[in-house]
């Protein structure tokens, strides 16, 4: 007998063993709120259970006892009741990666929801993944072309930074998001809407995707009324797409949208575990939870994951506890202004409150130069706006200001730019040079 005969005998005897022993089964013995409990079955945090019946309800344990394992389902409980049989899946959440992914749309546990084929014959792995060691991860020392003028040239972005998208709500974060999507020069795009409106979500893949931007990208959905495990699945699911994209050595950037609905669906979860609420009734979870979610973008040997993240800040308010915590996360930061939004002025970026961190590694002296004059006029712009407005400005005051005010028209042209419009990244540093020469 061959040594190949004798590994496929010993691999269907195995499969043979698997089919023919026993399943263990356990049974659901509470429900309460989001949680319910389980008895019977012996499992680890993170793992899947399938709870059987007419319509298979998938659920993820959160806490174990001697009593019983805590679990929080991923879909609708309705109809579940006590004494439901329950079995183990075998594992934490897995999901199928691969560049078939390209051009799909998937639900927060990444089964498609497109329509389109089916993801069996992809590579199956875990959600879960460790971040790049900090030792091995390579520096970050080229920009990465966005195609949003303003962003390029003022809040210059590295390959592999990790950048928050600071707004209230209905300022043009999802907008910005897509123009990004389709200008940018990455290889591929994961983008994560997380808690949107149902509504919303066609609307935002044929209108502001579009069919070129859908092309290269992997989109992953989880609407506003999804449980909270699935909404909270959503973000690592779409990360760890991001992940493998990395590992075969492309570029990508990964938009998600928002970190705020995120540490909201954390915060239903934990205070239904029975945490204590902290900040604003955040647990104590979200604010480990944010830097084991976010570490894990950035470069790798491999490859490099770009990540844009969203904030949706409570009321406009930018100390609030997520974005705080975020700030202190991320490599920069973009503000987005409702008082540029109302007045039409789009992408209502303020670009002398938004900073990145890696400015001084990705561009060059001559490029810094021009945009630091331009944010000097722009400042002294702001101080004496009040005073042009009435009259009363003297010109030759502050030679910045004259400089602001002369050139007026010329740098809202530069700092605006249409839904459509994608301006290459020489174009860009062209046009500033134009605009900043005396």
């Amino acid at each position: 007998m061959t040594a190949v005969t004798q590994h496929l005998l010993a691999g269907l005897r195995e499969r043979a063993l698997q089919a023919t022993r026993p399943e263990t089964l356990g049974r659901v013995s509470q429900l309460l709120g989001l949680q319910l409990q389980v008895t019977g079955l012996r499992a680890a945090v993170g793992d899947l259970l399938e709870i059987l019946g007419d319509r298979p309800v998938l659920a993820e344990v959160a806490a174990s006892s001697a009593a019983g394992l805590t679990c929080l389902p991923l879909g609708e409980t309705r109809g579940i009741q006590v004494g439901a049989l329950v079995r183990h899946t075998g594992g934490p959440l897995r999901i199928r990666v691969g560049e078939e992914l390209a051009g799909r749309v998937l639900d927060g546990l990444g089964r498609p929801i497109d329509g389109g084929p089916s993801l069996d014959g992809l590579t199956e792995v875990s959600v879960d993944h460790d971040a790049p060691d900090a030792m091995r991860r390579p520096r970050i020392d080229t920009q990465l072309a966005l195609g949003v003028r303003a962003l390029d040239a003022l809040v210059p972005c590295g390959r592999g930074q990790r950048l928050g998208i600071m707004a209230g709500s209905g300022v043009g974060k999802s907008s910005l998001l897509s123009m990004i999507a389709r200008g940018t020069d990455a290889e591929v795009s994961v983008i994560a809407l997380i808690g949107e409106r149902g509504r919303e979500v066609r609307e935002f893949l044929e209108n502001d995707l579009g069919p070129e931007g859908l092309a290269r990208s992997v989109v992953v959905v989880a609407t506003s009324d999804a449980p909270p495990v699935e909404r909270l699945r959503a973000a690592f699911v779409a990360t760890r797409i991001a992940e493998s994209f990395r590992d075969r050595g492309r570029h990508v950037v990964l938009m998600m949208d928002s970190l705020t609905r995120i540490a909201m669906a954390q915060r239903e979860i934990g205070l239904s575990a029975g945490e204590p609420p902290a900040t604003r009734g955040y647990p104590p979870s979200v604010f480990s939870l944010l830097p084991r979610l976010l570490e894990r973008a950035g470069t790798a040997p491999a490859g490099s994951i770009t990540g844009l993240y969203t904030v949706l800040v409570e009321g406009d308010d930018l100390q609030d506890p997520v974005g705080d915590t975020a700030r202190s996360i991320l490599d920069g930061h973009v503000v987005l202004s409702r008082r540029l939004a109302t007045s039409g002025h789009f992408p209502s970026i303020d670009v002398l409150e938004s900073i990145s961190r890696v400015t001084s590694a990705v561009t060059d002296a001559d490029q810094q130069s021009d945009a630091v004059r331009l944010r000097r006029m722009l400042a002294a712009h702001r101080n004496v706006r009040e005073l042009v407005e009435i009259g009363a400005y003297v010109s030759g005051s502050d030679p910045d200001a004259d400089a602001a005010i002369a050139r007026t028209g010329r740098i809202d042209d530069f700092l605006r730019q249409g839904m459509s419009e994608s301006t290459p990244l020489d174009q860009t540093w062209s046009a500033l040079r134009d605009l900043v020469a005396s």
